[in-house]
C-alpha cells in the first residue's frame, strides 16, 4: 500500500509539473513559429524558410532557460491584476516610468513581458543591421516564444494556473492539451505581416486581450468540472518512460467546444504578430538583403552552448565551471 501510495503521488507530480511549466508546450511553440514564416513578404521568406528548423526547433529555448538564467522566468508574464481593479490604468506603458512608479523589483515579482517583448525588438533590429545570421535566428525564435506567451490569458494574471480556484492544472490544459489535442485540425492561414508603427502599444493591447479572456477560460472549466465525474475527467498516458496523468479527449472535447475556438484563435493572432515582430525589426533596420545570407549552419561554440542549456534543462543542474549563464 505505501508503495502504490508513493507511486501515485509521483504521478500527481508529474501531472502537476507538466501542466503549468511551459506556455503553449513545446508543441504549441513551435508551430507557432513555424506557421509565423509564411506570413512574411518576399524579402525576407525565402531566408526564414531555408532556416526553418532552426526557427522551429528554438521556439522553446527561452522555456529550457526558465528555471536556470537569472531573470529569465519574470519575462513570460505579467500579473496584471496584481496592480488593481483597473490594472490597465494604474500601470504606466513605458518601462522607465513603471520603475518610477513600482520599482524594478516589484515588477520582475509580477512578470515583465511586454517591456521584454521591446528589449527583444531591439535586439533582432540590431542584428538585422550588422547581418548576423547567428543572431537573427536566435532572437527570431526568442522573440516568437515571448509574442506567443503573451497571447496566453493565464499568462496575464495572477491564477495563473488556477491556484487560487482549485482549478491547478488548467494552464497546462488550456495552452498544451487542448492544442496537442487538436491542433492539427486549426486553420493557419493567416494571411501577411504587416508593419507595427508602435511596437509597445501593439503589446499592450495583446495583454489587455489576453486579460479578457482570462475569465471564461477559467469559469467554463469550472462549469465543466461540476458536470464530470473524475473518472471521465482524467486519464493516464504513457509519455517516454512514464506515466502522467492527464486531462482526457473527452473532457478536452468539451472544455475546447465551450471556448468556441479560443484557442484556435489566440494560436493565430499569435503566428501574425510573431512575423510582424520579425518584419518590424527588418524595416527597422533598414531592410537589408537576406537573399545573400546563407543557410545558417551552427558553429561549434554556439553547438556547446546549446548543449549545455539543454542539459541545464534536463537535469535542473548548470554545468561544472560554468560561471552562470546569460541568454546575451
Amino acid at each position: 500500500m505505501k508503495h502504490q501510495k508513493k507511486i501515485i503521488t509521483t504521478i500527481l507530480i508529474i501531472f502537476i509539473a507538466s501542466t503549468f511549466l511551459f506556455a503553449w508546450g513545446f508543441w504549441g511553440h513551435r508551430r507557432i513559429n513555424r506557421m509565423a514564416v509564411f506570413t512574411l513578404p518576399p524579402e525576407m521568406i525565402g531566408f526564414y524558410k531555408r532556416n526553418i528548423e532552426y526557427i522551429e526547433t528554438h521556439a522553446v529555448d527561452p522555456d529550457k532557460r526558465r528555471n536556470m538564467v537569472a531573470d529569465e522566468a519574470p519575462r513570460h508574464y505579467i500579473d496584471i491584476d496584481r496592480y488593481g481593479d483597473h490594472p490597465f490604468d494604474s500601470i504606466p506603458k513605458h518601462w522607465n516610468d513603471a520603475v518610477k512608479k513600482y520599482g524594478e523589483d516589484t515588477l520582475k515579482a509580477h512578470g515583465i513581458v511586454p517591456w521584454h517583448i521591446q528589449v527583444m525588438l531591439g535586439r533582432l533590429t540590431n542584428a538585422f543591421k550588422d547581418k548576423n545570421v547567428e543572431l537573427i535566428l536566435k532572437y527570431s525564435a526568442d522573440i516568437g516564444h515571448y509574442i506567443a506567451d503573451a497571447h496566453v490569458p493565464l499568462h496575464v494574471t495572477k491564477n495563473y494556473n488556477g491556484q487560487l480556484t482549485n482549478q491547478v492544472g488548467i494552464h497546462g490544459f488550456w495552452e498544451s492539451r487542448i492544442p496537442e489535442l487538436f491542433g492539427d485540425e486549426y486553420d493557419y492561414i493567416v494571411g501577411r505581416c504587416h508593419y507595427i508603427e508602435k511596437p509597445l502599444d501593439e503589446t499592450w493591447e495583446i495583454i489587455k486581450a489576453s486579460f479578457a479572456a482570462h475569465d471564461s477560460v477559467l469559469e467554463f472549466e469550472r462549469i465543466l468540472n461540476n458536470e464530470f465525474a473524475s473518472d471521465r475527467k482524467y486519464t493516464f498516458e504513457q509519455r517516454g518512460a512514464s506515466t502522467v496523468k492527464a486531462y482526457s479527449k473527452e473532457y478536452s472535447a468539451a472544455y475546447d467546444k465551450m471556448l468556441d475556438g479560443q484557442v484556435e484563435r489566440r494560436m493565430r493572432e499569435s503566428i501574425i504578430e510573431v512575423g510582424s515582430f520579425w518584419y518590424t525589426a527588418w524595416v527597422n533596420a533598414g531592410s537589408p538583403d537576406l537573399n545573400y545570407l546563407e543557410q545558417y549552419k551552427m558553429s561549434d561554440e554556439a553547438k556547446r552552448k546549446l548543449e549545455e542549456e539543454d542539459k541545464m534543462w534536463r537535469t535542473g543542474k548548470p554545468p561544472a565551471n560554468s560561471g552562470g549563464h546569460t541568454d546575451e
